[in-house]
């Protein structure tokens, strides 16, 4: 696979990366997972890169509501949701291969709540056992020649979908959670829990109480995330002003759009569009 190089309107997974504009830390590899794994894996990526001795480079995410498990030549983890913004440092060379699972996958992985994994990663074989051990050998074993290499990046990947391959079949509420956050992120105009609820025909604490489990937060967050994602992807472009952005994204008015966006990002929508707008 070819690193993209021509500019193009962000896709799904790229607008919640806030890469910085002129960030030529890393080539970013990217693969669809194969269909035998719908409603449990989503995509790969595999980031290789080479920072200058004496820097470092910051990669924040929006992240979705998923789980993420990555394998590096330092580490090999199992990442909870990050409410918040995710921040990881990159230095020096080095790559990872990381899956971002679909929204059933955490709970599976976990093999109960995935509450205790919010904003906190642990160690692959605490949640894995010998199978998460094998996965990492595996991995650095496939990557360590040219980790520029499709075909390490197949044996990878293969690694990967051998591990996970006794999670299948996805359970019923697995194929709940994953059908409830579809629907909060396919449509702009759900901005309430109550047309999430209306939608599935579940009470409001039901509602809580299957977001908290199988993502370890709460259905509001999860609307938030979906605007916040898309006024970062909107505001790195050019013609559209905040408060037409405000308004697109169901906010009542644009102040509550910038407390919102600037708790997040750490950063206010004009001082973001600033520095990201392409």
């Amino acid at each position: 696979m070819e690193p993209d190089t021509a500019p193009r309107p962000l896709d799904h997974v790229e607008r919640a990366h806030l890469r910085s504009p002129g960030d030529a830390s890393h080539v970013m590899h990217r693969y669809d997972a194969a269909p035998e794994f719908g409603g449990l894996l989503e995509r790969f990526w595999i980031p290789v890169w080479s920072v200058p001795p004496g820097r470092e480079a910051p990669q924040q995410v929006l992240q979705y509501p998923v789980t993420l498990l990555v394998v590096s030549g330092d580490y090999a983890r199992f990442y909870g949701v990050v409410a918040g913004l995710s921040t990881t440092t990159l230095t020096g060379d080095g790559w990872a291969v990381g899956v971002m699972c679909a929204p059933a996958a955490g709970g599976l992985v976990a093999r109960g709540s995935v509450a205790p994994y919010t904003d906190r990663h642990v160690d692959l074989a605490e949640v894995l056992g010998g199978d998460g051990e094998r996965l990492t050998a595996r991995v650095r074993g496939a990557m360590a020649a040219d980790p520029t290499s499709p075909a390490a990046h197949a044996v990878a990947m293969a690694a990967f979908g051998d591990a996970l391959r006794p999670l299948l079949p996805v359970d019923a509420e697995g194929d709940l959670v994953n059908r409830v956050v579809a629907f909060v992120e396919g449509d702009r105009e759900v901005v309430r829990v109550a047309q999430v609820c209306a939608e599935f025909g579940l009470s409001e604490r039901a509602l809580q109480r299957l977001v908290q489990r199988r993502l370890g937060l709460t259905p509001k967050w999860l609307i938030q995330r979906r605007r916040l994602q898309e006024a970062a992807e909107r505001l790195r472009g050019r013609g559209t002003t905040l408060a037409e952005v405000a308004a697109l994204l169901g906010y009542a008015d644009q102040p509550h759009f910038s407390r919102d966006f600037s708790r997040v990002t750490g950063m206010t929508p004009g001082a973001f569009a600033a520095r990201y707008a392409s």
